[in-house]
């Protein structure tokens, strides 16, 4: 890889000399945007939440009088826009920059499935190009006076998150997790990965922690008993929520009215967030 250039990159790191995480490969933003705090959530494993993480805490920030905005970062998979009821929408812009889509509440949303003729078409790229692509939602968006933004990853510790942690100057991430005993490994990875980048873990979210009982109010634990605890503990870290799987919760996203909601599952990570 040539010296400080990004672009030169094979992204075979096993025949490259390069100490990446003490590079410094910021890119900036487009003339006219600003962003003030960049927020990653992240989680070594797929389907355990992040997407409805990263909605709540823009409503909950937007809601708090907060200008919020979402990087859809897992290009391939986006679900972002269903759960704002975005999903027919497109993006526009001209030749040299794109705009967010803008939610009913004036939350500021970039995603791939606003550049696909139909939302269901795939995106069959290799992952350098993907990684490109994340780049650009931040260099080439038109980013209006955001106060936080919260970037959704895609699951893992490949391309997009390491072109997100050089490129970005993210101020913490969030890892979020689910109670099986085999995520807790994976978790693991994910913190040691921000630490080795040296992005500050804010704290660790479980999701469907629990169902509740409807008559006697009882945690019913469906995936066991929990590993967030001890693997917070193991890294210094503050177990910020516990979500539940809720039937109102799903039925609102999968309506596309997540903005909607009022829950307070993640206030104490808001809080956190809120004293950066």
């Amino acid at each position: 890889m040539a010296e400080n250039n990004p672009d030169n990159c094979t992204h075979n790191c096993s025949s490259c000399s390069s100490n990446c995480s003490e590079r410094d490969f910021h890119v900036n933003l487009r003339q006219g945007s600003k962003v003030k705090k960049v927020i990653g959530i992240v989680s070594g494993k797929g389907g355990v939440g992040k997407s409805l993480v990263t909605s709540l805490l823009a409503c909950k920030m937007n809601k708090k009088g907060y200008r919020t905005a979402i990087l859809d970062a897992d290009i391939t998979g986006p679900s972002i826009p269903e759960a704002f009821g975005l999903g027919e929408s497109h993006a526009t812009g001209d030749d040299n920059s794109i705009n967010p889509v803008v939610t009913d509440k004036g939350i500021q949303i970039m995603s791939m499935n606003f550049l696909l003729e139909h939302e269901s078409d795939p995106v069959i790229w290799r992952g350098p190009v993907i990684a490109g692509a994340v780049k650009q939602f931040w260099t080439d968006v038109n980013w209006k006076d955001v106060d936080f933004m919260f970037v959704d990853m895609p699951p893992g510790t490949g391309d997009v998150p390491l072109t997100v942690f050089q490129s970005l100057p993210v101020d913490g991430i969030i890892v979020v997790s689910s109670p099986q005993q085999l995520v807790r490994v994976i978790v693991e990875k994910a913190v040691k990965m921000a630490k080795t980048m040296k992005i500050p873990v804010l704290g660790l979210i479980e999701n469907m922690s629990y169902v509740k009982c409807p008559d006697c109010n009882k945690e019913i634990k469906v995936f066991g008993e929990s590993n967030i605890a001890a693997i917070a503990q193991n890294y210094g870290l503050p177990v910020l929520a516990r979500i539940p799987l809720e039937q109102n919760m799903s039925v609102s996203i999968d309506n596309g009215d997540i903005e909607s909601l009022d829950v307070d599952y993640v206030d104490t990570a808001a809080d956190i967030i809120e004293k950066l």
